[in-house]
């Protein structure tokens, strides 16, 4: 099995900086009000957490296999994108916090896509 080589998700830095956003996320839903922890917080901590979970369970597996979490984590990210800025919309996030924080998940998506380059298909 020659494309099989398992990363240490720990050292990837796609996975460092999925961790970054998902804390940065659950801190920022934790504002959120009450009725919403149904709603958009949990949609929120969900999209967020399963960006690092994703590129964390594709590391032990093949290149191809990996690929797939890959693509996965990243519309992960698509979808906290598109809510964060419903939060912002409904007043839930500051224009600076939303700016700061679409900034991240952008720049993670461009390490992302790059490395996913790398890996043999």
């Amino acid at each position: 099995m020659s494309d099989y080589k398992r990363h240490n998700f720990k050292k990837l830095k796609i996975w460092q900086s999925g961790m970054e956003i998902a804390k940065e996320t659950l801190n920022m839903t934790d504002t959120f009000p009450t009725h919403e922890k149904f709603g958009l917080k949990s949609q929120m901590d969900r999209s967020s957490i399963s960006i690092p979970s994703n590129i964390a369970e594709g590391s032990s597996r093949t290149s191809k296999s990996f690929r797939h979490f890959i693509d996965i984590a990243l519309g992960s990210s698509f979808e906290l994108q598109t809510q964060l800025l419903l939060a912002n919309h409904r007043k839930y996030v500051s224009d600076e916090v939303t700016q700061g924080l679409e900034n991240k998940i952008e720049e993670f998506q461009r390490m992302t896509m790059s490395f996913q380059n790398t890996l043999s298909e």
